[in-house]
């Protein structure tokens, strides 16, 4: 068996193509749908899994007629182990955020300890701006860290102002621990998609070694927000202003991604995203879509054994969203069709490279986060090896992908070089006090992967 094929059979990815439907005439934020697959021909003889990706892209910002206006809550971490360097760089992170906003924005800031503080309650940022920054220069750092109540007050100033022509988001900072309150990650979660459930989405900015990542990483996750582990308190005014600037380029909300699987193509999982998986329809959520930022999906199905040559049906694309330029909804659609074949080479042939490489990526992710559940068990050696072999895995895949005709773009096999290194760095910081790094690094990596974050 050749390279090529052999790296094929390794992903699965015996897919396909897909057509997409023409769009709906322009909008401010329209939002387009490219479908597209592993391969454009499927043996039928030798097909297993195949692989379906589908882009949602927006309008760049420099092409729509006016930014997004937020409805924001700034949630801090005032508990005393953010006393010193900490919490003077939160409130500078604080500040580079409010140069970000217009006249007509909505924000709130909030700050917590055991305590839950409404220091600026939500308003038009136009009369705000001096209690803000007088709020801010006054923080202090001491107590315990009521995380749990103090998001939940993020979301409660966001309420009063919640529209669908808005973003509405907490953006959360803590360096430590919830000790005081609900408290596990599996409850940040819920409180997560509670708050996505009305709009809200939450960003959680990790600072420092103590806090707990996978709390703030699901939080995240559950509401499709952002999460950032900043190591260095330094870093958190340039982190606080790329945050704000994701929020402002938001172009569309509330999007639901419909799949009908056709002519016996049955729907495996969703890589790297919650899906709900019923006979053979897949439907998912996403919260938000920036403008100059590519999200995409990747589905893994199974492909029928046996099926007549020739062209095929293999699903129905339907997506509908929330246009937050004029507030209405709106829908686009795309078909996917494939020819099935006996032919080995015909099928080789029309690998789609660029596909592959984002498959790859979620492949290694996913490999990276069974690396991480190993070295929690306390096998050491089972989570370096891992490692070692998922590094190997890219560094096979991008090889393959970079080569021959019609190769993967430059950025896609920077991606996966990107993983590579850091596969083989976290290897060999497994142990002592370099796992809490490194294990706070590969979280970070991992939620931006599986929903292409765009920081």
């Amino acid at each position: 068996m050749s390279t090529t094929r052999l790296t094929a059979a390794v992903l699965g990815l015996a897919a396909l193509h897909a057509i997409a439907l023409p769009a709906p005439p322009a909008r401010a934020a329209e939002v387009k749908i490219e479908a597209d697959l592993g391969q454009s021909v499927v043996n039928r003889r030798a097909s297993d899994r195949v692989y379906l990706r589908l882009s949602l892209k927006s309008l760049a910002a420099k092409d729509r007629e006016r930014r997004s206006p937020i409805n924001v809550a700034i949630v801090i971490d005032r508990s005393g182990s953010m006393q010193g360097d900490r919490l003077a760089a939160a409130k500078d992170g604080a500040r580079a955020a409010l140069e970000r906003l217009g006249k007509d924005d909505i924000v709130s800031l909030v700050a917590y300890n055991h305590n839950v503080d409404v220091l600026v309650p939500a308003g038009r940022f136009q009369g705000k701006r001096d209690e803000l920054e007088r709020a801010i220069d006054k923080l202090r750092a001491d107590g315990t860290t009521a995380l749990y109540d103090g998001v939940k007050e993020g979301g409660r100033q966001l309420k009063e102002f919640l529209s669908d022509t808005k973003v509405n988001r907490v953006v959360l900072l803590s360096d430590g621990l919830a000790n005081v309150g609900p408290s596990t990650p599996r409850e940040l979660a819920e409180l997560g998609r509670d708050l996505a459930s009305k709009g809200i989405s939450v960003s959680t900015i990790g600072l420092g070694l103590e806090y707990n990542e996978d709390l703030m990483q699901r939080l995240a996750a559950a509401s499709d927000g952002n999460h950032v582990f900043v190591e260095r308190p330094s870093d958190l005014a340039e982190i606080f202003d790329r945050e704000f600037g994701d929020a402002l380029s938001i172009a569309a909300q509330d999007i639901t991604i419909t799949i009908e699987c056709r002519l016996g193509f049955k729907p495996i999982r969703i890589l790297g995203r919650d899906a709900d998986i019923s006979g053979n329809r897949i439907s998912l959520k996403l919260n938000q879509l920036q403008a100059e930022n590519e999200r995409y999906v990747v589905v893994e199905l199974e492909a029928p054994k046996g099926a007549d040559l020739g062209e095929a049906d293999v699903a129905d694309i339907g997506v509908e969203y929330l246009d937050i330029d004029s507030g209405s909804r709106a829908k686009t659609q795309a078909h996917a069709k494939a020819r099935i074949t006996d032919n080995d080479d015909e099928a080789e042939a029309s690998v789609n490279k660029s596909v592959m490489s984002q498959v790859t990526e979620q492949v290694a992710t996913e490999n990276s986060e069974k690396a991480v559940e190993m070295r929690d068990k306390g096998d050491i050696a089972g989570a370096r090896k891992a490692l070692e072999d998922n590094a190997a895995y890219l560094n096979k895949q991008r090889g393959f992908v970079t080569s021959g005709a019609a190769p993967a773009p430059a950025a896609s096999a920077k991606a996966l070089d990107d993983l590579e290194r850091k596969s083989r760095e976290a290897a060999n910081s497994l142990e002592g006090e370099a796992w809490d790094k490194t294990r706070k690094a590969m979280r970070y990596d991992q939620h931006k992967s599986k929903v292409q974050q765009a920081y």
